[in-house]
């Protein structure tokens, strides 16, 4: 092979492997982290937000919300991601990676709906709301990682909560929005439902139940997103109430009840009929995570976005009304 046929070889491969990495598509660039800064609420304005869970991580927040990428004018949810952003003052952000999709489960057809993230012995569980591919509803399953912005993957294989495990109402959505909490004891307990609140113990592992599936019947006008947080020997029960959803709350000394209810904690979310909270304590106050329609563009109240505002509590240990603001909060320290 002569010098000339050799360059000309050399320089075919070198156009070929040129075109074949510009054709290639845009997902083969690795992900990396991007910076977003709050102004006010909604926190997040360059997409649409869900259904905030907040875990309080070794001086980081880290914010668990659902994506919604629905075309204009699209009427109804399109949610194929959950997304995470951490911040260690609440109000500079960053924008991780996508930690979990309903494809992660492959018994689930879609529908990344409220999840909720809590740490156990080192390891990071997901409770993940997706649609049950072979059996009718919604279900329940669970991711795992060993670090909060994941990436996860399923931790069972199967979903942990079907709903032909609870057939008190012939919906097919009461087996939504799981909220997990850890006692003093490191009990864990698992509480989700629609219209219906469902709980549960966990076993230590966090991904079988440990006990019965039971019910919590005392909660006036119950809709959906339980979430449950603990101050001063007091533990709280917040859920989203009616529809259009206001915010409601009831108090107990035990997870096992009795519940007390105690009233309204926040009003019924502008542009959104849907309103889901999530309640941490951070460098020494306490916040109260929601979403509302306050970017909207189309799509009606199917689109939400993430805010923030304090949580106040009164002497006797009952939560002061949330005050929604557009400036939202100042950055924690």
């Amino acid at each position: 092979m002569n010098i000339k046929s050799s360059l000309s070889k050399i320089a075919g491969s070198l156009l070929l492997a040129v075109a074949t990495f510009a054709a290639a598509p845009a997902m083969a660039s690795a992900p990396v982290d991007t910076l977003v800064k709050a102004t006010g609420n909604p926190i997040f304005t360059h997409k649409y937000t869900a259904d905030p869970a907040a875990l309080v991580h070794k001086g980081r927040v880290y914010l668990y919300a659902g994506h919604d990428q629905a075309p204009p004018r699209h009427e109804g949810y399109v949610m194929n991601e959950w997304l995470v952003f951490s911040s260690e003052d609440l109000v500079n952000w960053t924008e991780h990676p996508v930690p979990l999709a309903p494809k992660d489960f492959a018994w689930a057809s879609g529908d990344a709906w409220a999840s909720h993230v809590i740490e156990r012995n080192g390891k990071f569980y997901w409770y993940s709301t997706v649609t049950h591919a072979t059996k009718p509803g919604k279900a329940i399953g669970v991711a795992v990682a060993d670090n909060p912005i994941g990436p996860f993957k399923d931790a069972i294989g199967s979903a942990l909560i079907t709903n032909d495990m609870t057939t008190d109402t012939n919906i097919s959505w009461d087996d939504i929005d799981p909220a997990v909490f850890l006692d003093d004891k490191g009990q864990a307990y698992l509480f989700w439902g629609n219209t219906i609140l469902y709980y549960a113990k966990l076993k230590a592992n966090m991904i079988e139940l440990d006990g019965p599936v039971q019910k919590i019947t005392n909660l006036p006008h119950f809709t959906e997103a339980p979430w449950i947080h603990k101050r001063n020997g007091w533990y709280y029960l917040s859920y989203a109430y009616q529809f259009p959803e206001k915010t409601a709350y009831a108090m107990s000394k035990s997870l096992d009840g009795p519940w007390e209810y105690k009233g309204i904690l926040n009003e019924i979310a502008g542009n959104s009929n849907t309103n889901h909270q999530s309640i941490i304590e951070f460098k020494g106050k306490s916040y109260f995570i929601y979403h509302n329609g306050g970017v909207q563009t189309d799509g009606g109240s199917f689109r939400r976005s993430v805010c923030i505002d304090y949580l106040h509590y009164n002497k006797d240990g009952t939560l002061k009304r949330v005050q929604m603001t557009t400036e939202g909060i100042k950055p924690a320290k």
